[in-house]
């Protein structure tokens, strides 16, 4: 190897080139990728062949390990390459939050409830009201209003209810 021989390197690249591409394809995924690897590989033995030493081993073992050796350089560069483009697009990305719309939203939904909250008597209205805005649990709400926990659940089942009948006429959503 060295002479840089065209009909000894046709040779080699015959006899050679689909061992030479299986081993970088166990290492590629990308078929592309590993064609472009096999082909700089013959490139580095056409242009370094001089460097082949026959004491340290066969030329196939040589040339897999080259092979071998370049599929690995492909592979950290790709990875390299994708993480810095992945650190990059999350950098330079915007949430695509609107957080003037969201507050826009979130007092709409607000006026909506409160809107609906009229059509509750006035138990179901304090009950609810405890439950939700005070964040308590049923006992709690019982507790706080004397009054048994089962009475209290049918409160709220009932005005919870009344209240997704109002905001779904108020909508005109059917959710039946």
């Amino acid at each position: 190897m060295g002479c840089k021989d065209p009909v000894a390197f046709q040779i080699l690249y015959e006899h050679c080139a689909r061992r030479v591409y299986g081993m970088v394809r166990k290492t590629l995924q990308n078929p592309e990728s590993c064609a472009e690897v096999t082909q700089e590989v013959f490139l580095m033995v056409w242009e370094q062949g001089g460097r082949y030493q026959p004491e340290l081993g066969h030329p196939m073992s040589w040339l897999m390990t080259l092979a071998h050796r370049r599929a690995v350089d492909r592979l950290r560069a790709d990875t390299s390459r994708r993480e810095r483009d992945d650190k990059w697009a999350r950098r330079n990305s915007s949430t695509g939050v609107d957080d003037v719309a969201d507050a826009v939203l979130v007092r709409q939904d607000a006026a909506t409830v409160r809107d609906a909250m009229a059509v509750l008597s006035p138990v179901q209205h304090q009950a609810i009201s405890l439950a939700y805005f005070s964040h308590l649990t049923y006992t709690e709400v019982a507790e706080h209003l004397g009054l048994p926990s089962s009475t209290v659940k049918t409160r709220i089942r009932d005005g919870m209810k009344k209240l997704r009948a109002a905001i779904e006429a108020k909508h005109g959503i059917d959710a039946r």
